[in-house]
């Protein structure tokens, strides 16, 4: 185990040690308002996005953007719960968070996962990049080659990606998985054999893929090409992000995730259109 999580090593769950029964609600605060923050910063992004969309449902923009709040509000806490709980059985949560609470010096902690995970970030954005030139931006249909957001709304959304998409896919969905892999595999509970982490990461990322149709759905409809893009695109970075959360917590996950999507938001995609 990396020296500048033991720390936090009760927490994340050591390697057969037993769940840590009290929850912890700071944690959960902490989690939850930093979700609905960065799903307030998307809004200016997808109301931009769905524009035409978002005109013909019959209600009042301010109306529609409250109700998706409320909606994400409730979404989010299940997720951070459910997710904090399970993050007691499978060792996956976040040392740094944990650690900040626990009014532990955290900033060293923090360097040491902040040039890494910018890093994997990079290399996500551009193999992304590679195989939407090289293979997929021929077949893309009009609706996706239209003018992108702009940069100040992609740099708001890419806070939504990085913390409400890695709690979403990584400290819920994540867990839940290695969890029920532990439970089928009757291991000892804080115990995360790689082979099973590696299979839930798997399901993770494609699912983290397949979330992303609906959102393409809206703008045009579905293909094969565009299934298969989304599957392969956000599976590369699913993967990526998983092992980040694996090795190193949330947090490097949030900081990779973010770093991938305000290159690609910002950085590239405005410049492209």
């Amino acid at each position: 185990m990396d020296l500048r999580y033991t720390a936090s090593a009760s927490r994340r769950g050591l390697q057969g040690a037993m769940p840590n029964s009290k929850y912890n609600w700071p944690e959960f605060w902490v989690l939850w308002v930093a979700g609905m923050l960065g799903t307030i910063a998307v809004l200016p992004y997808v109301s931009t996005l769905l524009a035409e969309k978002l005109k013909e449902i019959p209600l009042p923009l301010p109306v529609i953007l409250l109700l998706q709040l409320a909606q994400t509000a409730v979404l989010l806490a299940l997720a951070v719960a459910l997710g904090l709980y399970l993050a007691g059985r499978t060792g996956l949560s976040a040392p740094l968070v944990e650690a900040w609470l626990a009014k532990e010096n955290v900033a060293e902690r923090f360097k040491g996962i902040l040039l890494p995970s910018v890093a994997w970030g990079t290399l996500v954005a551009t193999l992304i990049l590679i195989f939407e030139i090289a293979f997929f931006q021929p077949y893309l249909p009009a609706a996706l080659r239209q003018a992108a957001p702009a940069a100040w709304q992609g740099l708001l959304a890419s806070f939504y990606g990085g913390i409400v998409e890695e709690i979403f896919l990584r400290l819920f969905l994540l867990n839940l998985i290695a969890w029920l892999l532990i439970k089928m595999s009757k291991a000892p509970a804080g115990l995360l054999p790689p082979l099973t982490f590696w299979i839930a990461n798997a399901i993770a990322a494609l699912l983290f893929g397949l979330g992303h149709l609906p959102a393409t759905k809206l703008l045009t409809p579905l293909t094969p090409i565009l299934v298969g893009r989304a599957l392969l695109l956000n599976g590369i970075a699913g993967v990526i992000f998983g092992y980040l959360f694996w090795k190193r917590g949330l947090e490097s996950a949030i900081l990779a995730h973010f770093s991938a999507d305000v290159l690609l938001h910002v950085a590239i995609v405005p410049n492209l259109s």
